[in-house]
């Protein structure tokens, strides 16, 4: 590897690492955020069919509930391009195999396809 792929990689490894501890760091927020509102659900007898502010708790749960996931989602994301990086595979389209663009791997450093194929229909990925 030149002096300049080594440099590419570095960049890209600590963009991911970076990405990944926010995401850390935002899913634990999420699931203290979570466990509380299930913990002061279960100090009052809430009857969300009846209760008027019953209705805003289940929306207030469901809708952390949903950003964790995101996050846990996002993790994953971020590991397989970890592990893309690793392979050589890392900043390649699966669906075209041609090169993602440096500033889209900026601001997606998980990205899986270049900015073409990200706005086209659905393709079958690119035969390795």
């Amino acid at each position: 590897m030149t002096e300049a792929g080594r440099d590419e990689h570095a960049t890209a490894r600590a963009r991911l690492a970076a990405d990944r501890a926010d995401t850390l760091a935002r899913a634990a927020a999420l699931g203290r955020d979570f466990d509380g509102i299930v913990a002061a659900n279960a100090l009052v007898a809430v009857d969300d069919e009846h209760d008027p502010e019953g209705g805003s708790t289940a929306f207030e749960r469901a809708h952390v509930a949903t950003l964790l996931a995101r996050a846990r989602e996002h993790l994953e994301e971020l590991d397989r391009a970890l592990e893309r990086l690793e392979q050589g595979l890392y900043g390649q389209c699966e669906s075209c195999g041609e090169a993602i663009p440096p500033e889209r791997l900026e601001i997606r450093p998980a990205a899986t396809t270049c900015v073409r194929c990200a706005s086209e229909p659905h393709r079958p990925p690119h035969p390795a």
